[in-house]
């Protein structure tokens, strides 16, 4: 975690908590036991290779039945009937209130020569995006997600602007849960088109540079009774092309032989190549695949299968891709692909390992913008394309800075920055 001042004053309060907590705790077992619901048992014995283990409590597992539910809402009034007499909540509450009670922004990103970000106006449960004509323009709202439902409980999880900037696919989640489900906005109108995407989990959108459909991947329609607990496999790679029905999406890629693989599909800048992450469970290692869009029914090639490294895919020079990766530099380094030529013996390095770890690359106005983490701070180096370093990025001090993203032909990037103090 990245330590910086709402860190420290969160961490503060909640210590303060914890000690409010601690002394009513005392108080309450002076003055007797709290009385928890009694948990029914069954008679559940599951048998693993000879080893007998008893599950009295499988019933629980059932999180819809009724008897469920009424055993959390009878744990749930002996909680609150407790943590409302500590007196110290209110006062921390306030306190903690109008310590996260500031205007924020998000950093913009151009599309189409329209600028989108976010704004919270300090207590607003989820950031509103927002769309301005230019940079000196007044903004207007594009999306609200605090009203996708009366009570908060529908979050916007992901969004991907098409490359005119007149398009956005935008993902929502209800009550916490994994599954996703995308809609496609119009920019000009702040209103939906018709096109829904279901049973999408871990997984983004990106764009088809003629700005008619996208890229996603989904999971096959699980079971309605038992989706929110079921484990899934077999993660497939689609193409959604606007107007038509998720029934006629266009399977790109999928591993049968692998339940356990997850795709996640991202055209490149120039349009030309689908360049495939694919990843296993929670590993930092990944594989990294691609397709070549210009050529109809083209392959999926398996560029790097070894699943020995991270690799990350920065930019392209046609046929020639740059990559980030920790493949022999722990801290990171980049490197460059011919994907005519794979074989590592023919990797090029552009940027070696260094002191630092290597934590960010872009490509902007034909400059490399590599952020690196520097003595627990954040320093922005820019390379010309051949690697050569031409200067480091002056921060306003020494804090953490994200952001400098954007494309080879912007001619601007945008950065966010947060001191220590």
């Amino acid at each position: 975690m990245k330590l910086n001042c709402a860190n420290i004053l969160l961490f503060v309060a909640l210590s303060v908590l914890a000690c409010a907590v601690t002394l009513t705790a005392v108080a309450q077992t002076d003055g007797g036991p709290l009385a928890y619901p009694k948990a029914k048992t069954v008679e559940q014995v599951d048998d693993y290779h000879g080893t007998k283990v008893a599950d009295p409590y499988r019933w629980l597992e059932d999180t819809n039945s009724a008897e469920t539910h009424d055993w959390v809402e009878a744990e749930n009034k002996v909680t609150f009937s407790y943590l409302d007499q500590i007196p110290y909540r209110g006062a921390i509450r306030d306190r903690l209130l109008k310590l996260w009670n500031y205007e924020r922004f998000t950093v913009p990103e151009q599309q189409g020569g329209r600028y989108f970000y976010q704004h919270n106006d300090g207590l607003q449960n989820q950031n509103v995006l927002l769309v301005a004509e230019s940079l000196n323009a007044e903004p207007r709202v594009l999306l609200d997600p605090n009203t996708l439902s009366s009570d908060g409980t529908v979050a916007l999880v992901g969004s991907a602007l098409s490359d005119d900037g007149k398009l956005m696919a935008y993902g929502t989640a209800t009550s916490g849960s994994d599954w996703t489900e995308w809609h496609v906005r119009d920019v000009d109108t702040s209103k939906d088109l018709p096109d829904v995407i279901k049973w999408v989990k871990f997984s983004g959108a990106s764009w088809t540079k003629d700005n008619k459909g996208f890229y996603y991947s989904r999971y096959d329609e699980p079971k309605q009774d038992t989706m929110l607990r079921d484990t899934v496999y077999f993660q497939k790679l689609y193409y959604h092309r606007l107007g038509t029905a998720q029934s006629e999406d266009k399977l790109v890629y999928d591993r049968p032989d692998n339940k356990e693989l997850g795709f996640s599909g991202g055209v490149t800048d120039d349009g030309h190549y689908l360049v495939i992450s694919v990843w296993q469970g929670t590993s930092p290692k990944n594989r990294l695949y691609y397709k070549d869009l210009t050529q109809p029914d083209s392959p999926v090639v398996k560029l790097l299968d070894d699943f020995d490294a991270q690799y990350q895919f920065i930019d392209n020079d046609g046929p020639v891709f740059l990559i980030q990766t920790d493949q022999g530099a722990p801290r990171g380094r980049l490197i460059s692909i011919d994907t005519r030529h794979p074989e590592r013996t023919s990797w090029k390095t552009i940027v070696a390992q260094g002191a630092d770890k290597l934590e960010s690359a872009s490509v902007v106005n034909n400059l490399l913008l590599l952020g690196y983490l520097k003595d627990a701070r954040t320093e922005v180096r820019a390379h010309d394309l051949t690697g050569k370093l031409l200067r480091t990025v002056v921060l306003p001090g020494i804090g953490t800075a994200s952001g400098f993203g954007g494309k080879r032909k912007d001619k601007e990037t945008f950065y966010s920055f947060t001191s220590f103090t």
